[in-house]
């Protein structure tokens, strides 16, 4: 990733960051994921702070038409029961 990175969206958990990543990934787009979360050790703060989504200004536009028609869901999914 270069210098000029922005941020793409800003998502309520690493989990929909994680997806979007994985899509843009596989159109050869490199992203970074970045949540004020402790590490991990505090997910709940995802949530409140959210997570970005970081790409070269060179990609922001392809990227955001992607992400656009991408089936992502709006909130998390939850886990089984």
């Amino acid at each position: 990733m270069r210098d000029d990175a922005v941020v793409l969206e800003v998502f309520p958990s690493r989990l929909l960051a994680e997806m979007a990543a994985q899509l843009l990934a596989q159109e050869g787009i490199d992203c970074l994921i970045l949540a004020d979360d402790a590490g991990g050790a505090y997910p709940p703060l995802q949530a409140i702070r959210g997570v970005r989504l970081l790409v070269d200004a060179a990609d922001a536009f392809r990227a955001r038409q992607l992400l656009e028609a991408a089936p992502l869901p709006e909130e998390d999914i939850p886990p089984p029961d």
